[in-house]
């Protein structure tokens, strides 16, 4: 599998964007990999990058873009940050990938058992990482069920999973509302931003 060009870049669409990654799933799930020779791909893109995807993940060790979705070097932009949510600098990342780079999808990826999420859930302090948890909490309100305040931790992993994909709708919420140019180009049919969460059990993404 040879690397994207700005050619073949330029005749995807965001559908086909999915279904790449869909695929590149489905071979993983399968414990499969695509032909590709990785030395050749890094000769293809040394003069240039033409990703088709910008995957927002968690920094989780077990949730790497490239290995869950199977691909190769050019293929995707990466970013990754415990709790997988936005802040000014990742937007900007974004509107650079689709609006400069081209890139036709964006997927906010959340997983389940989400280390950022458990430690929102549990309302963690710890340095930094308290205000990084913040960013999250929001999604751990925002899920109203089960009231009671002791099924509401990090020991009730369905809790925790309704957390991390509500933060990913959140998340959703912001790059619309906080980037005109990437809700514009969503608007126009350019890009489709879409969330999905990974089952570190059994290596599935499940789109939504």
């Amino acid at each position: 599998m040879k690397a994207h060009t700005r050619e073949t870049q330029a005749t995807l669409t965001p559908q086909k964007a999915i279904d790449f990654l869909k695929e590149g799933n489905q071979r993983f799930q399968g414990n499969l990999k695509a032909n590709r020779n990785l030395l050749e791909q890094v000769n293809d893109t040394s003069d240039g990058q033409f990703p088709f995807a910008t995957i927002l993940s968690c920094i989780d060790s077990r949730v790497s873009a490239e290995l869950v979705f199977d691909q190769g070097l050019g293929d995707v932009f990466s970013v990754r940050i415990a709790g997988n949510f936005v802040n000014e600098d990742i937007l900007g990342s974004m509107e650079f990938a689709c609006k400069l780079a081209g890139t036709k999808l964006i997927v906010v990826l959340g997983h389940t058992s989400c280390g950022a999420i458990k430690g929102a859930c549990d309302h963690a302090e710890m340095g930094n990482l308290t205000k990084l948890i913040e960013k999250i909490t929001p999604a751990v309100n925002a899920v109203t069920e089960p009231k009671d305040e002791s099924q509401r931790t990090s020991k009730n992993l369905d809790f925790v999973d309704s957390v991390s994909k509500k933060n990913v709708e959140l998340t959703i919420d912001r790059i619309h509302a906080e980037s005109p140019i990437l809700t514009e180009m969503e608007k126009n049919g350019e890009i489709k931003i879409i969330g999905a969460m990974y089952d570190i059990n059994t290596g599935a993404v499940n789109f939504y």
